[in-house]
């Protein structure tokens, strides 16, 4: 699919705004769910579209975000991996958090100028592949994160799935989650939870219980 001019839709639509659980970090975002929704449909040309996904902060990547920052080990100097990264806020906490490269991957068609137009935001250099990563082995990465992708019965298992395989292969897996439905409850290591400011916009809650996690 090819875009008029991505970068301009996201400049024109949405605002540079603070990260709420990770002040560090600014992301152009919208306001409303339902505008940014249905420009989106109209610069496409098609309905039915899933939500923008890269138009806002979700709390489980917020969640993830706010524990590389305060645990910049976990990536200092790294190969690093942000699946489904929307915005591409976790991966620009990773390279603040002294991440070596930074791998962006979504299949929006927005993602790559929303991860371009953020990582210059926040004077970081992200790369950016728009190639559905579950259609192959995981890459051969050190870290792979994953903020939020449990909103969905078979996508969940698919991406716990191939998540498995590269925990399998060595690479260290991070999870942020809400407690989405689909979120597994077991056969994860818990390390830490956040009261993340969010939106009733996307959310049932002002303030959303999230949580980070890391495969055994």
């Amino acid at each position: 699919m090819t875009l008029p001019d991505p970068r301009a839709f996201i400049l024109a639509n949405t605002r540079l705004q603070v990260v709420p659980h990770a002040p560090e970090i600014s992301l152009w975002l919208a306001d409303e769910i339902t505008p940014i929704w249905k420009m989106t449909e109209e610069e496409l040309g098609e309905l039915g579209l899933p939500p923008p996904f890269w138009a806002f902060a979700w709390a489980g990547g917020q969640a993830l975000s706010r524990w590389l920052l305060d645990n910049p080990q976990e990536v200092a100097g790294k190969r690093v991996l942000d699946f489904a990264s929307g915005s591409g806020l976790v991966g620009i906490a990773a390279m603040k958090a002294g991440a070596a490269h930074v791998l962006c991957a979504d299949i929006d068609p927005f993602c790559g100028a929303a991860a371009a137009v953020n990582a210059a935001a926040n004077g970081v250099t992200l790369d950016f592949t728009d190639a559905n990563l579950l259609d192959a082995p995981p890459p051969p990465v050190d870290v792979i994160c994953a903020g939020d992708v449990c909103y969905e019965k078979p996508m969940t298992e698919r991406v716990l799935a191939w998540l498995a395989a590269a925990r399998a292969n060595g690479a260290r897996v991070l999870i942020g989650d809400p407690h989405r439905t689909y979120f597994p409850r077991e056969g994860l290591n818990f390390l830490a939870e956040y009261q993340v400011e969010t939106t009733r916009e996307l959310e049932d809650f002002a303030v959303k219980r999230s949580s980070v996690w890391a495969m055994p």
